[in-house]
């Protein structure tokens, strides 16, 4: 039985009334349509380094060059502590596939948290949470996200493929690395690098085929060249791009009016009329009726399961 994909996150994300004033920011995204494939590993470093609940709030307080989380008066000072803790879950975190934020929290906002003046009378949100900040620094390939961000189809879809991407890889690395299995990975990620960065594509496919670089290097190399391309967001036209090459294997296969209509497909799809899976939903079906093998395993075609329906928004 395999192993569960593990994701870290915000406990008042999973309904834990864990907040200051008692409550919860259930995420539905996360309990109700992700929690159906993932286990989540809940962490409230408030509560964890023992503030109470409810209890008085704490923000981020620029103090000299420092910026230091207390009470609004300055009272109270957990900075430490919330580092402390961060480091000691960034350990567990190098297992995790995935983590989730929940946003603007002075110890767990993974940007734009507020910081204010010592002496509370303007602010800027440039912050990164205390906690957070330690378990990013110290997984930099781990896909992050915030609770709200997760409301933009986009950025949803990215940081589920990633998830997916990552955790394929944690696999990978299981398995015992060889030069063939990282061809083979690399193999089936050809479009979906395709689709995010062509360069980055190009760049590892010419780090692969060199003799110059240790394998375990080129595999270092190789999985943060990944996932920092993956986190760019796949445009409109890099996907119709995407799209026009998988339609090549099919050209022998297709009559005039099947690739016509397929080509339709794909300029609607650029053009913002479908949705990306219309084009996608019409290639899988040559590809049952015209199997490929190379085709058929690329992670491109399915990144994730298909009830997430994270294709059909944009």
């Amino acid at each position: 039985m395999a192993t569960p994909i593990t994701i870290g996150i915000s406990a008042c994300l999973v309904g834990q009334q864990v907040r200051f004033d008692s409550s919860s920011k259930t995420s539905h995204f996360c309990v109700k349509e992700l929690g159906k494939h993932v286990q989540y590993r809940a962490f409230c470093p408030e509560v964890a380094i023992g503030l109470p609940v409810p209890r008085p709030t704490i923000r981020q307080i620029k103090k000299d060059d420092m910026i230091v989380v207390s009470r609004p008066d300055g009272s109270g000072d957990v900075t430490e502590a919330l580092s402390e803790y961060g480091k000691r879950v960034a350990k567990l975190a190098e297992n995790f596939s995935g983590y989730i934020f929940c946003a603007k929290s002075p110890s767990c906002g993974m940007e734009r948290v507020k910081v204010y003046s010592e002496d509370g009378k303007g602010s800027t949100s440039d912050g990164v949470g205390a906690f957070a900040r330690q378990i990013m620094e110290a997984n930099p390939l781990l896909p992050c996200e915030e609770n709200g961000r997760l409301n933009d189809a986009k950025i949803r879809e990215n940081f589920v493929a990633r998830v997916f991407a990552y955790r394929d890889w944690q696999q990978l690395q299981r398995k015992g690395l060889s030069k063939h299995l990282l061809m083979t990975f690399h193999a089936r990620y050809k479009y979906t690098l395709m689709s995010h960065d062509l360069v980055a594509y190009k760049k590892l496919g010419r780090l692969l085929a060199s003799s110059d670089v240790s394998l375990e290097d080129m595999a270092q190399q190789y999985i943060y060249g990944l996932m920092m391309a993956m986190k760019k967001i796949a445009t409109r036209k890099k996907h119709a791009n995407t799209l026009q090459h998988l339609q090549g294997y099919f050209a022998k296969e297709l009559t005039a009016e099947q690739k016509q209509e397929l080509c339709q497909q794909i300029n609607h799809y650029r053009q913002g009329v479908l949705p990306l899976i219309a084009p996608l939903t019409l290639i899988k079906h040559y590809l049952l009726e015209f199997p490929k093998e190379y085709l058929a395993q690329q992670f491109y075609l399915d990144p994730y399961p298909v009830d997430l329906r994270l294709r059909y928004g944009y």
